[in-house]
């Protein structure tokens, strides 16, 4: 079995012009060494993706877009079409926790995300995770497979194989309280089991498993020896380009 392609995404969020965004950028074009061992994807904001697109050419980072709209075109005023980031990015982040628990985005809406992100010959990365509320009342595990299985009910096993599910847990985003590597690793074990048991071995040998939340220099370089978490989602620490490219150095060692 080929080995696993690590991962390191940086989510700009609703951060950044298109000046900053390509500042940040040339200083991410001159500090990520060429010959790193991972994918270096960013996330851009949808103004700033066709910006960003120009900036990286000639070097290997990728682009990823934060959301898509469900449907291809049409009268919906505001959305992204998956038509619209054809071209420019090669991930889509679908549910993600902010698009759930902010915009109550349900897994119904998620699956048919996931889809047409798949039908359009782009990467779906499946957020998943669970609340505080969640944790604290012993349903972590049930709640993180339940949106799972129910996000990927319009994909098939080979293309749940090339996807990437990323489990954030709510309770550690943008709260400081962290997800230790230990407990990351037991849930994307049992990620990585459930997708055995709905698609097959060879699916869940290959899908690539990434951890989100206060993802930090320091955290990285624990959350390697997780053997199962193949990159990392990573917040505002992607907006300050020596701590992201400390994060990529750390999970590429």
């Amino acid at each position: 079995m080929a080995k696993r392609k690590k991962i390191i995404m940086g989510n700009w969020k609703m951060n950044l012009t298109v000046p900053e965004s390509i500042v940040l950028t040339e200083k991410l074009k001159k500090e990520i060494p060429g010959n790193v061992g991972v994918e270096v994807v960013l996330c851009p904001t949808f103004i700033d993706i066709y910006a960003a697109s120009e900036e990286i050419k000639g070097t290997k980072m990728i682009l990823g877009a934060q959301n898509v709209a469900e449907e291809e075109k049409g009268a919906f005023t505001g959305e992204v079409s998956v038509l619209a980031l054809k071209g420019f990015v090669k991930y889509v982040l679908v549910g993600h926790s902010e698009r759930r628990n902010v915009y109550g985005e349900n897994d119904k809406v998620v699956a048919k995300k996931a889809e047409i992100v798949v039908r359009h010959d782009m990467v779906p990365v499946i957020c998943v995770g669970e609340t505080l509320h969640e944790r604290e009342d012993g349903l972590s595990k049930v709640v993180t497979l339940s949106q799972l299985e129910a996000s990927c009910k319009h994909i098939t096993a080979e293309e749940i194989a090339e996807s990437v599910i990323a489990y954030e847990p709510v309770w550690a985003i943008g709260t400081g309280q962290v997800c230790d590597e230990n407990e990351a690793e037991k849930m994307a074990a049992d990620i990585r089991g459930l997708v055995q048991s709905l698609y097959g071995e060879k699916a869940s040998e290959k899908v690539r498993i990434l951890y989100g939340g206060s993802v930090t220099a320091k955290s990285a370089k624990e959350m390697k020896k997780a053997k199962n978490v193949d990159g990392l989602l990573v917040g505002g620490a992607s907006l300050d380009h020596k701590e992201f490219t400390a994060i990529v150095k750390n999970f590429d060692k």
